[in-house]
């Protein structure tokens, strides 16, 4: 044998064998991916659990299965899902392998199955499963990039898949400030009393980018008693950029307020702390305070927008009975004057304003403080060059905020009961894939 022609024929043919594979999969693939591929375009939320007869039956396959249900559970294995259409009223879909209701009469069932590549898909009622049906005779074209990414995580038990309308379904009212985490994915790990989750978010279908590298540790700073929710970034933009996309709201804010598009780039490149925060007693039952740290060359340029807002507040019958300097010239005299405002309801209650604060510490920098509801006792103390938050970091209590109507009503049950909330978006302003991580602190049964 000539030795000179043994390496080349043995990197050939071992290339063959692990290129082959390769190329079936891409040319045919997985019957199941090919079922979740189909369905992924029709689907609001869906998610992915394992099977265990060893597990209680869950309520959908009773309602989905009928009869037949304890049988089908305890024997099933592997990977099925929960999901939702584009028609939210349509209710609940269960889908699982197909090969799963062999030997089942499809006229035992409630309604018949539904056959999408390698899985069956039952809906609540043939109205529903007709307009799925209609859905998917439509072509789509193939999942790339984000959404092939969580076809693969859809495969294993655990994970969770949401879209735009999803989203919008979930968040309600604030789906607008979530405008970067319109499309994605997570896979669950349940530890103790801990779910922990990761995965990845765009801010529309069909991204491509891969997402920035992950880098979340939970934070060593406890979140105080009294905080219901705690939000830090790089910049505004981040969670402004769903509003300002909207002519209802720019309009009001130039024509009321003055606010021109200069000065909301000003608004929008800035890092920030947000907190909301539960108040004992009065008209509110938690205050709102925000905190900027903005560039020395820009602060007279905010004292000009805040100073301009003083008239139109004025005229929507807010009272300012308090000096607008508070005291704070001689203590900022070398950056200029930064006026601070207090405002009053018609009844003498507190509802809001601002002030520039010093925070101590090394940096002497000011920082500008705005606020709705009673004038905070303590700075945040925490805002810092845009740099420093790389991230997206929300902190939330959601039983807390659910307990006082705070917390959108449609998520699911287990995070609205949940204590403690903390998600980590890894990405900056501009990059269109952010990498999620985070944890659900569950509450202790009682």
């Amino acid at each position: 044998m000539n030795r000179r022609l043994a390496l080349p024929n043995t990197a050939a043919l071992t290339a063959a064998l692990l290129l082959l594979p390769a190329a079936a999969l891409v040319i045919w693939p997985r019957p199941q991916a090919q079922g979740l591929a189909k369905l992924l375009p029709q689907i609001q939320l869906l998610q992915s659990f394992g099977a265990s007869g060893a597990r209680p039956l869950p309520v959908l396959w009773r309602e989905r299965l009928g009869a037949a249900a304890p049988s089908l559970w305890q024997r099933q294995q592997g990977t099925w899902w929960q999901f939702w259409g584009a028609h939210g009223a349509a209710g609940a879909y269960l889908a699982l392998p197909a090969p799963s209701l062999s030997g089942v009469p499809a006229a035992s069932l409630p309604v018949p199955p539904l056959v999408v590549g390698n899985l069956a898909v039952l809906a609540a009622d043939p109205l529903a499963r007709q307009a799925l049906a209609e859905r998917l005779a439509a072509v789509v074209r193939p999942q790339r990039g984000l959404e092939q990414r969580c076809l693969e995580q859809l495969r294993r038990p655990q994970a969770v898949y949401w879209s735009g309308a999803g989203l919008g379904s979930l968040a309600g009212p604030v789906a607008a400030l979530l405008q970067r985490l319109q499309q994605g994915c997570l896979s669950l790990q349940l530890r103790g009393l801990s779910l922990d989750f990761s995965g990845e978010a765009s801010a529309a279908s069909g991204v491509l980018a891969q997402p920035a590298p992950a880098r979340w540790q939970p934070s060593t700073r406890p979140l105080p008693q009294d905080v219901l929710l705690e939000l830090q970034g790089p910049s505004l933009e981040v969670l402004l950029q769903g509003l300002l996309a909207r002519q209802l709201v720019r309009e009001p804010l130039a024509a009321r307020y003055g606010i021109s598009d200069a000065q909301l780039a000003l608004l929008r490149r800035l890092p920030f702390v947000l907190r909301l925060r539960e108040l004992a007693g009065g008209t509110f039952q938690a205050g709102l305070e925000l905190e900027l740290a903005p560039a020395a060359r820009d602060r007279q340029a905010w004292a000009r927008l805040l100073a301009g807002l003083r008239a139109p507040l004025q005229q929507q019958g807010l009272q300012e009975p308090l000096p607008a300097l508070q005291g704070l010239t001689q203590r900022l005299s070398a950056t200029g004057a930064l006026p601070s405002a207090r405002f009053r309801d018609e009844a003498g209650g507190e509802v809001g304003g601002w002030r520039w604060v010093l925070p101590g510490g090394r940096s002497q920098e000011p920082r500008l403080l705005l606020y709705l509801g009673p004038q905070p006792q303590s700075l945040l103390g925490v805002v810092g060059p845009a740099q420093t938050y790389a991230e997206l970091r929300l902190r939330a209590r959601p039983a807390s905020l659910n307990r006082m109507g705070l917390w959108p009503q449609e998520f699911p049950q287990l995070i609205k009961d949940a204590d403690q909330l903390e998600l980590v978006a890894g990405a900056g302003a501009t990059a269109p894939i952010s990498q999620l991580s985070g944890r659900l602190e569950l509450s202790r049964p009682r």
